[in-house]
């Protein structure tokens, strides 16, 4: 690009010599750019008109113009590509990708759809929506003019779960906005007539129950409610993904969503500049008041009778009660994967337990008044004077007494009575020590007993491995080593 007094140079070159070569030779430049500047003086300092080229996607534009038209913008260039082969087209597909986007672009100018921002009314609306993440449901409410979030997780969209939740964030704003907006959820959708949704008669119980209009957006308009769509993606990439939350454990997941709400709703709202959880102060006075019972949502509890062990059955599983519940009917309800059982007047929850696979148990000691283990101990009981006498020797005998059992001594009695006449020549002392090694050592007559005894403290005391084992050796007399010389003079 020359500057004005370079072109004035080079004019003034050109009229000295008079050719273009000479001039450039002058100026310091190319022939052919003094040929521009002195073409465009003469044409009054207006740019030449330059002449349009041709594209080898020409001849297929009305063809593509046409279908563009034909399908309001949504066509896409690979499904175009095929057509225009066929009529002629020899060019690259990145090209005609090209001409498609230009089509397409020019066809939206004039067919906006002119949509206009939406203007809430406090205590009017609730928009409700729901997201997953990699298998986690993530339910999102939003209150439109307060901008207040409620965000819960479950493991399924449900109409119970989403019925359930929904009541749950009524108590949450304190109150029961006049409009719920929801997008055609199959959980609250019965069917659709003339583009009207039909809510499902659970739906209308429920609104009717809460004083609320349900209302539904039209099909394929998520920007009706982007308000709430916003917040389905703001807490999955500010809440799930940093929390790490799966569906494995949706009581602590709520309990960190329930966090996180009171978070980002006592801060500053980017598009009302105003605290959500300071407006919703004003709006709450404008809701509808909450009943004074909530709605009984889903599949009613299941009646059980418990039975003599205290425990119900439920999914081919057992489940513990309290003791003095023997005999009486409960309720039984699960939720979050946890059975609770319900007293059946009252509805107090009375047992709680993890669910668990068909065939298993799930005990509650405190529902017996004891521990007790998961094994029965069956302890010998004495009933002839004998067996009595043997286990006044205390624990040993009884373990004793187990021990041989299982070993299969054969008359087992009559050993015992061997063992006691031993007590009266050595004492009760040495017969229980004498007892403990026979545990030890897996001796179970006894005779072994009397070989015991009679060894007395001269009988060996094993030594853990590692420890170097100490004995008292006789003495013996020591002789020189000269002795043992041969030819020596030793005896």
């Amino acid at each position: 690009m020359k500057n004005t007094r370079e072109r004035m140079d080079v004019l003034a070159a050109y009229r000295e010599v008079g050719s273009y070569r000479g001039a450039a030779e002058l100026c310091g430049t190319t022939h052919k750019t003094v040929r521009r500047i002195v073409l465009r003086h003469l044409a009054g300092d207006a740019a030449p008109q330059r002449q349009p080229r041709g594209h080898n996607y020409d001849d297929v534009s009305e063809l593509v113009a046409d279908r563009v038209r034909k399908s309001a913008g949504r066509i896409s260039a690979k499904r175009l590509l095929p057509d225009a082969r066929a009529v002629g087209y020899a060019g690259s597909p990145r090209n005609f990708r090209r001409l498609v986007a230009r089509v397409k672009a020019e066809w939206r100018r004039g067919h906006h759809r002119g949509r206009r921002p939406g203007v809430w009314a406090p205590g009017d609306t609730l928009v409700i929506d729901w997201g997953v993440e990699n298998g986690l449901h993530v339910f999102c409410a939003v209150a439109a003019w307060s901008r207040f979030r409620f965000v819960r997780f479950a493991a399924d969209e449900k109409a119970s779960t989403t019925l359930g939740l929904l009541a749950e964030c009524f108590e949450v704003l304190g109150g029961v906005p006049k409009t719920v907006l929801a997008d055609r959820m199959g959980c609250l959708k019965a069917g659709v007539v003339a583009n009207v949704v039909v809510p499902t008669a659970d739906y209308v119980r429920f609104a009717m129950h809460y004083g609320f209009r349900p209302d539904f957006c039209h099909g394929h308009d998520p920007e009706s409610k982007g308000i709430v769509e916003h917040l389905v993606g703001y807490a999955k990439r500010d809440l799930i993904v940093p929390q790490s939350i799966t569906v494995n454990d949706l009581v602590a997941g709520n309990a960190l969503a329930a966090e996180w709400c009171a978070e980002v709703n006592a801060v500053a709202h980017s598009e009302i500049c105003a605290v959500p959880a300071e407006r919703l102060q004003t709006e709450r006075e404008l809701f509808g008041a909450l009943p004074s019972l909530r709605l009984d949502i889903g599949a009613r509890p299941i009646s059980r009778k418990v039975d003599r062990l205290a425990c119900v059955r439920f999914g081919s599983a057992r489940y513990s009660v309290p003791s003095h519940l023997i005999g009486s009917r409960v309720l039984i309800s699960v939720l979050d994967n946890r059975v609770q059982v319900l007293e059946a007047f009252t509805g107090a929850v009375v047992a709680e337990h993890a669910l668990v696979a068909p065939g298993e148990t799930s005990i509650v000691d405190e529902h017996y008044g004891s521990t007790r283990p998961d094994k029965p101990r069956r302890a010998p009981r004495a009933k002839t004077a004998t067996e009595k006498q043997f286990l006044a020797l205390g624990e040993i005998a009884e373990t004793f007494l187990t021990g041989a059992a299982a070993a299969g001594v054969a008359n087992l009695a009559r050993e015992l009575a061997d063992i006691l006449t031993l007590q009266a020549a050595h004492g009760q002392a040495s017969l229980v020590a004498a007892l403990q090694r026979a545990v030890r050592f897996k001796r179970w007559r006894a005779d072994d007993i009397r070989s015991i005894l009679a060894a007395g403290v001269a009988a060996p005391l094993p030594r853990p491995p590692g420890q170097a084992l100490v004995l008292t050796l006789p003495s013996v007399p020591v002789r020189p080593l000269s002795d043992y010389a041969i030819g020596g003079g030793g005896p």
